[in-house]
């Protein structure tokens, strides 16, 4: 399960009910969630804004996070 998935269900929604939130089809958010597709920069906030508004306390970072070793200091 990745961190779509884990939050989505953290605040009770079904992937069908996420979508609707967000103006978006369930296959989505189906193929985000299995890896089948990668979402892009304006996506990934799209999804955090999504759950903001739904009541999650998440940031980008959060559901997206950097790779390891990517070269960025924090």
């Amino acid at each position: 399960m990745n961190n779509i998935a884990r939050q989505r269900k953290s605040i009770g929604l079904t992937q069908a009910e996420f979508a609707v939130a967000l103006g978006w089809k369930p296959s989505r958010i189906s193929n985000y969630e299995l890896c089948i597709r990668k979402p892009n920069l304006e996506d990934c906030r799209l999804i955090i804004d999504g759950f903001k508004k739904l009541g999650a306390d998440c940031s980008l970072d959060d559901i997206f996070p950097r790779p390891k070793g990517d070269g960025n200091a924090s």
